[in-house]
């Protein structure tokens, strides 16, 4: 049987890689790759297609080039990436429900894949040791990419009930890492002074790139549908990620978390969003049983080898950790970061 997947999301760096490697698949007979603008970079024998998901022209694209399996990666989950929290959640939220109305409208459609966070669950104080797939967020998120993302995972629920002919596999990522990476969880440990919450040590997990890229070509090639918790084996903690790095670091009391990330935020340094703060306060942790007993799936990295990859790609830290003795030094570095970038743009 011909195996015609289509991507989104192509011109951001991960869907490309994505879309490449699936290409090079044998069991793939063509790979079509769409999005607003070209993708930066080799993509290989993908076929691209410009086009807007937001428009119904999404559906032409997909009933013309014969798409038996749709993987969505367009999910944003960064405002400055698109010009603003209201492009982001447009793409995102409005994005997809086109995109799904458009399978809803196209026959020949089997497979549905779609890259989702483990964001949805939140964090707060009052969060399970572990969550598993059939739990929910203790706080339901209001504003941002976690919104987005809970939003987008109803919609693809309610695809589900209407096209049970369908396989639906919605894949929930730790936050993902590794050396070329460009998140803000990896934006904040590129930092040359690392901020952190006053009395709060949050459990960490990562999934390292290649992991995620293996994945999602796995869900692609099996018949397994279902939501899927995936990350590395094992946690780690913030101050044990920190110490791994090298870098000094700084407790900030949470109050002050705000104020200190807007000003990182309008440096261009790092994006400090509201469930970015919560996280790195309360960190969260999956549960992956079923992503190895149902679905299949072992990631090749633990959560500590992502991160150490990750790390072996950093410099060394620009000031070294006994320097680092109160809030007013972790500012004074901050304004020493901003100066910095100001002097070279």
């Amino acid at each position: 049987m011909s195996r015609v997947v289509m991507v989104t999301g192509v011109s951001r760096d991960l869907a490309r890689q994505f879309a490449k490697q699936l290409a090079e698949d044998p069991a793939v007979d063509r790979v079509i790759g769409v999005d607003i603008v070209p993708p930066r970079g080799d993509i290989g024998d993908v076929s691209f297609v410009r086009a807007d998901i937001r428009t119904p022209v999404i559906a032409k694209v997909i009933v013309k080039e014969d798409v038996d399996t749709v993987v969505h990666m367009s999910v944003i989950a960064t405002p400055g990436d698109v010009g603003g929290r209201g492009t982001m959640k447009e793409l995102n939220v409005i994005g997809t429900m086109q995109l799904l109305a458009a399978c809803q409208r196209a026959p020949g459609l089997q497979h549905l894949v779609v890259k989702s966070t483990s964001t949805v669950y939140g964090a707060t104080n009052r969060d399970p040791a572990m969550f598993t797939e059939d739990m929910e967020a203790r706080r339901l998120p209001k504003t941002g990419y976690a919104r987005d993302a809970f939003e987008v995972e109803g919609y693809v629920r309610g695809f589900a009930r209407r096209r049970p002919d369908v396989r639906v596999t919605t894949l929930r990522a730790a936050n993902v890492i590794g050396p070329d990476v460009q998140s803000p969880t990896a934006q904040y440990f590129r930092l040359s002074v690392v901020p952190r919450v006053l009395g709060f040590d949050p459990r960490l997990q990562f999934l390292h790139r290649d992991d995620l890229l293996a994945v999602l070509a796995h869900a692609v090639r099996t018949d397994v549908a279902g939501t899927f918790n995936v990350a590395g084996d094992g946690i780690i903690t913030l101050s044990q990620a920190l110490r791994r790095l090298g870098r000094p670091s700084v407790p900030v009391p949470g109050f002050a978390l705000s104020g200190l990330g807007s000003t990182l935020g309008t440096a261009g340094l790092v994006d400090f969003s509201p469930e970015q703060q919560r996280f790195l306060t309360f960190g969260r942790g999956i549960d992956t049983t079923r992503m190895r007993e149902v679905l299949g799936f072992a990631p090749r990295f633990t959560t500590s080898e992502a991160f150490a990859d990750f790390a072996r790609a950093l410099g060394p830290g620009a000031i070294s950790p006994g320097r680092i003795t109160s809030p007013d030094t972790v500012l004074a570095g901050v304004a020493g970061l901003v100066e910095g970038r100001s002097d070279r743009g």
